[in-house]
């Protein structure tokens, strides 16, 4: 019997090491049989995928990409995590405008797994004089609050302040953030900044409330517009100086000023990216407080919010998916609370099955997935330590870009931030356009049976700055105008597939066509029985449909597609489609192919069929 040595890879002991040439051979063969024929770099090149903000994602990543030493969680630059431990804050958002509503939830999240509350008051939630009853029955020495309240950011502070005195709370239990923010206030309305009694509620917190923090450098307006990643992180950094500006000027210290802001973030189903952001983000405030003369002044602090604009009013419970991975890679990047929106936070206010379904969701990757057992289990990734840098390196160029501008308050004004957002969102929706960035039950794999989710309306966020943006606008207009159909006249609009050949010709395409019509509205009619010119003009006329695409093979369509199509046309159809690359058919009128202008295809098929918008 051999005894193999005990180096702890023996059954691999026999095999050579592969290299990275060998490898890259390897990728050569697969493109070679895609049709690509490259060699070298330009094969890994072919496969590398474009990110925002110039950065790349690549097919491999080796020791090559290893970064910087990242040092410990809890020690600067907190790159592996602002506590020595994993684990976050499990904290639920409330928006509803009846204070004894609004007790009933939060006394049910508090006792199934929520640690903190996220209160919005005042116009976009409770009456600033019905805080008292919203938080009947909590104690507030166990649970956070942390308040949202706009323009009325000082009335709610100066209630919940109240609160904790008549609760006998001792002021350094008092937990949580009474989040003031004028420049994202700002952003949200167009209003002019107004700093007022900012510096009085951070004073009054670094003096008699250790564990409150005054302030919240809320990013997600500049989320909800639609900022990259660098983007959002860049803004959240400079609207922090300039509230650090604020409030050394007001006389505090800077560490003392440092200690007033805590940070929100957006958490998108890109996990990779949302790993990174929060890594990130740590380490580029770490560096402005070194520059600041305080580099022991702590990690930032973070609070993840699951991306609205994620979000899809279509087949909404997707959404449920869509969180699950944002609430992981915030919780795996380390921030410290993450908020799990329900999954029908864009129809209105959710329901209760909405609320438990999003704090179950921290608690299932607390409690059975145990992420929380490892602080940054993502270090050491080489893909995720690289992407983090250059993210890191991005995010502060967009920040100095600010800075050289004037400052935050300077770039809204000028509409500088608002023009560099702009142009990144635009370029996005093309992408969302030409279905590159898919968007499950919207964009690809529709549901037009789907049943509408109906929710209470939810009180109307404030307009005027920055616009806010929904992955899924552009297709959920042209739904709409399906559904108005539908209600106008008993059928949503239909397209005919002529299914040419056999199955193994058609099927392919003619399932492509079917997804993509559906995208827009239109219900696909479609005889997988094949069909010569004849027998389709005749389906055709029984179909009720107004409009045709030919679905099979390029080589039935060189034989059939012309004498098909013409035969369309002569049977009525308005407009004659046909699934594939464009080419020189006769009697075709347009082509819908992978990678073409989806939204623009159905907008028109809906125009030409005279479906409203």
């Amino acid at each position: 019997m051999t005894v193999l040595p005990d180096d702890g890879l023996s059954l691999a002991a026999e095999f050579p090491d592969a290299t990275h040439d060998q490898w890259q051979r390897l990728v050569e063969g697969v493109l070679r049989k895609s049709g690509k024929d490259v060699s070298g770099e330009a094969a890994e090149e072919a496969l590398t995928t474009a990110l925002d903000d110039g950065l790349v994602a690549r097919p491999l990543y080796t020791p090559r990409d290893a970064v910087a030493d990242t040092g410990y969680p809890g020690f600067a630059p907190y790159v592996r995590g602002g506590r020595p431990v994993g684990g976050w804050d499990v904290r639920q958002r409330h928006g509803r405008p009846e204070a004894a509503r609004t007790n009933e939830a939060v006394l049910a999240d508090l006792e199934n797994g929520v640690t903190s509350l996220w209160l919005t008051v005042g116009d976009l939630g409770v009456p600033v004089d019905g805080l008292a009853q919203a938080l009947d029955g909590v104690y507030l020495d166990l649970a956070p609050v942390v308040l949202d309240a706009g323009a009325g950011t000082t009335a709610a502070a100066e209630e919940l302040l109240r609160l904790y005195e008549a609760q006998g709370v001792a002021p350094a239990a008092a937990r949580g953030n009474l989040g003031a923010d004028p420049l994202a206030l700002a952003a949200r309305t167009g209003n002019a900044v107004d700093w007022q009694d900012t510096a009085a509620l951070a004073r009054r917190c670094h003096e008699q409330y250790p564990g409150l923090r005054a302030l919240t450098m809320d990013a997600l307006p500049y989320h909800e517009a639609g900022a990259s990643a660098a983007q959002e992180l860049g803004a959240s950094l400079a609207t922090a100086v300039a509230h650090m500006r604020h409030l050394t000027d007001a006389g505090l210290p800077v560490e003392a000023a440092l200690g007033q802001l805590e940070f929100r973030y957006a958490a998108t189903a890109d996990q990779f990216l949302t790993i990174a952001k929060f890594r990130a983000a740590r380490r580029l405030w770490a560096r402005i407080a070194e520059a600041s003369g305080v580099p022991g002044a702590g990690a930032q602090r973070q609070h993840a919010v699951t991306s609205p604009v994620m979000m899809t009013r279509r087949d909404p419970y997707v959404n449920m998916l869509r969180t699950t991975i944002a609430c992981l890679g915030a919780g795996v990047g380390g921030a410290d609370a993450v908020t799990v929106l329900p999954f029908d936070h864009e129809l209105g206010l959710p329901d209760a099955f909405a609320r438990r379904i999003a704090r179950n969701t921290s608690s299932i990757l607390l409690e059975e997935s145990h992420l929380g057992r490892v602080a940054d289990p993502a270090g050491g990734s080489y893909y995720v330590e690289r992407l983090t840098t250059e993210l890191a390196h991005a995010a502060w160029e967009f920040f100095q870009e600010l800075e050289r501008s004037g400052g935050q308050e300077q770039a809204l004004r000028s509409g500088l931030l608002g023009e560099r957002i702009a142009a990144t969102w635009d370029a996005r929706k093309k992408k969302l356009a030409k279905r590159r960035e898919p968007i499950t039950g919207v964009s690809e794999f529709p549901h037009l049976a789907e049943k509408p989710v109906e929710r209470e309306p939810a009180p109307v966020p404030p307009a005027g700055g920055l616009p806010r943006v929904r992955r899924d606008e552009a297709y959920e207009e042209l739904r709409s105008r399906s559904d108005a159909h539908l209600a106008a006249t008993g059928a949503r609009p239909k397209v005919f597939l002529a299914a040419l050949g056999p199955a193994s010709a058609h099927t392919a395409r003619a399932t492509f066509a079917a997804n993509l019509f559906q995208a827009g509205g239109v219900e696909p009619v479609h005889d997988p029985v094949s069909v010569d010119a004849a027998t389709a003009a005749e389906a055709f006329t029984a179909s009720g449909a107004t409009i045709a695409c030919l679905c099979s093979s390029d080589a039935l369509y060189e034989e059939q597609a012309a004498e098909v199509a013409q035969a369309l046309k002569s049977a009525g159809a308005q407009s004659v489609f046909l699934a594939g690359r464009p080419a020189e058919h006769a009697s075709v009128d347009a082509y819908i192919f992978a990678g073409c202008d989806a939204v623009g295809v159905l907008s028109s098929v809906l125009d030409r069929m005279g479906v409203a918008a």
